[in-house]
């Protein structure tokens, strides 16, 4: 493999999904259309995951940064992160973990 000035094997640039989703397609030997159906569908699924686990993160990071007690906005973060766990996207140890964490620096803020 040439490496040229900017190479980064886990860069995809700007290839469009339906290019990726046909390259696994062909890597992974999808020879039926159930097969390339669950291929897609699993792209979408961790892609939809992804985005709700890293908003969730967010939001932990901005509760952490504010200066005064809102329980509006704790309240909502704790549905999130019981909602991440319904869902399977982190094990429910995980979201008992963060609760508490959260819980502890709520009561120090107070």
């Amino acid at each position: 493999m040439v490496r040229t000035s900017g190479f980064h094997p886990g860069k995809r640039g700007s290839i469009p999904l339906w290019a990726i989703i046909l390259f696994i397609i062909y890597i992974n030997m999808a020879n039926h259309l159930s097969a390339i159906k669950r291929i897609r569908q699993n792209h979408t699924r961790r892609l939809r995951n992804k985005y709700v686990y890293k908003s969730t993160r967010t939001a932990i990071k901005k509760l952490i940064k504010i200066k005064e007690n809102k329980k509006e906005e704790f309240s909502k973060i704790f549905s999130m992160i019981d909602k991440l766990a319904k869902r399977n996207i982190i094990h429910m140890n995980k979201a008992a973990r963060l609760k508490k964490k959260l819980s502890k620096n709520f009561l120090l803020k107070k």
